[in-house]
């Protein structure tokens, strides 16, 4: 009966396992398309906008180039940057996405801005991009840090070149002014949902475009962040699931490193809504699996009840038999020990003595045995009585047991007044140690004994240790101690000795 319960369960559990495994691997499966899809799409998305920004760059850059080349050939004076702000004037057209060209001098006094008048002591020598084209010779273009213009606070990013004077000297810096919103015009015009964000920083981790627009990210520098530590510094092209140290939104990212520029495009699309689509599906998988595991449990269930008043049965006789096994159990276990003082009594004493005796012989280690007898017993109970005589007993157990620390060591009662001890792992001097320490324990308890010529109880201890060889025979060791015994009490008792 019992079988067929657990039959029936099993088969429910078997069907339960395999709905509950087949849905979970199809809902994670699905879960990992969905990902898979959304990291394409982002590669993607990454690959068209860092086409576009090395387009712009490339563009910014050979227009500068003519510009510097210009200035080099004719000079800077007034006549030439007027010319030059006329071919500007022609050609800007073609560059929409261009804010603005500025000409500055070597001491960062501007010479000509195409889009606006001239400020009034304008000078923009302390500008990153003047600062590096002073201080560095390279004529390679330069891509400056996000900044406010300072005459219409517009957010902008500069690429500029330095142009030298005859004698080869810095002279002054052309650049040109890409405005954010440009950027962000062309960006917003990619669905990456409400909680995408689409940037453009350079490899060092400094944040030039941000979509979104936040005013207050414009300039940050995110190269501590867990994402640029662990995917951005080795690697140039990627993606990763994180959440944004902007904004806290957990999204999955897409990064491409520009091969041609110091450059980093990244498109994140918010995780939750990526797996919008994924969630009812899942949702509708695990509506069906519910209903077939309830149903298949419900069948399940009518056939245990035909069957659980004969398993009740059995239970019930396995419970009796588990309580008549313990009951055996508690029963061998008084039989192991010594029903007045508690100690172990003489079958526990012998049974333990052989197994300690093979395995000191097998690890080649020293055993020791103690046997202990109560100094002038009979004359004890003569006096006081036998109530008072077994109450000596006890204490006496107790004391012995105090002076004995290891678990493995082992107290008995070996027959009427007379203890023993074994001593795993301990030769002769160890045990010595320890008989003392019994003596000792026993003088300060200070029992008293009337007929006792020390007049409180004492005992006397005889100690032998045995090893190698000499644990073939049990009976032999215990002679032994009990030869000690002799000589300590033929001694004068309330003593030890070991055995020779």
């Amino acid at each position: 009966m019992k079988r067929d319960t657990r039959l029936v369960m099993l088969l429910l559990l078997v069907i339960g396992c395999s709905l509950t495994s087949l849905t979970i691997w199809k809902v994670w499966s699905s879960r990992e398309r969905a990902l898979a899809e959304v990291n394409v799409h982002g590669l993607n998305l990454t690959q068209a906008l860092n086409t576009y920004t090395e387009g712009i760059v490339r563009q910014s850059s050979l227009l500068l180039l003519g510009l510097v080349e210009r200035l080099e050939a004719e000079g800077n004076g007034p006549a030439q940057i007027q010319r030059i702000k006329t071919l500007i004037d022609s050609q800007q057209s073609l560059m929409p996405q261009l804010s603005g060209i500025t000409i500055y001098d070597r001491h960062g006094h501007w010479l000509m801005s195409s889009n606006r008048p001239i400020p009034a002591g304008a000078n923009s020598s302390d500008r990153a991009y003047f600062i590096h084209h002073r201080d560095d010779p390279s004529r390679e273009p330069f891509i400056g840090p996000p900044i406010q213009s300072r005459s219409n606070l517009e957010w902008v990013v500069t690429i500029s070149r330095r142009f030298s004077d005859a004698e080869g000297q810095f002279a002054g810096v052309v650049s040109v002014t890409l405005g954010v919103e440009n950027f962000l015009r062309v960006f917003g015009k990619l669905d990456v949902g409400q909680d995408g964000a689409i940037g453009l920083s350079y490899t060092d981790g400094t944040l030039l475009v941000r979509y979104p627009f936040r005013e207050q990210d414009m300039g940050r520098n995110f190269s501590k962040s867990p994402i640029y530590a662990k995917y951005l510094v080795d690697r140039s092209v990627g993606t990763a699931s994180y959440t944004s140290s902007l904004d806290g939104v957990e999204r999955l990212y897409a990064f491409r490193k520009s091969e041609s520029l110091p450059l980093i495009t990244t498109v994140a699309l918010g995780k939750d809504e990526a797996l919008a689509a994924w969630r009812i599906e899942a949702a509708l998988s695990a509506v069906v699996v519910v209903g077939l595991l309830g149903l298949t449990g419900l069948i399940g269930w009518f056939l245990i009840l035909d069957i659980r008043r004969r398993t009740e049965a059995e239970e019930a006789l396995r419970d009796a038999q588990q309580q008549l096994l313990a009951s055996n159990r508690q029963l061998e276990l008084l039989a192991m020990k010594d029903a007045l003082t508690g100690l172990a009594n003489r079958r526990c004493f012998d049974e333990t003595l052989a197994v300690e005796a093979r395995r000191a012989q097998r690890d080649a280690t020293s055993l020791a045995l103690l046997m202990i007898d109560i100094d002038h017993f009979k004359l004890f109970n003569d006096a006081l009585g036998h109530v008072a005589g077994d109450a000596c007993l006890q204490a006496v157990s107790k004391i012995l047991e105090s002076c004995v620390r290891r678990p493995s060591d082992l107290v008995a009662r070996y027959g009427g007044e007379e203890m023993a001890v074994i001593m795993p792992a301990t030769d002769s001097a160890g045990a010595t140690v320890v008989a003392q320490l019994m003596l000792e324990r026993l003088r300060q308890a200070n029992i008293a004994h009337p007929g006792s010529p020390f007049g409180q109880v004492s005992v006397s201890i005889g100690v032998a240790a045995a090893s190698g060889m000499q644990l073939n025979a049990v009976p032999a060791m215990i002679e032994a101690a009990d030869q000690a015994l002799y000589r300590a009490k033929a001694g004068g008792r309330n003593r030890l000795a070991a055995d020779a």
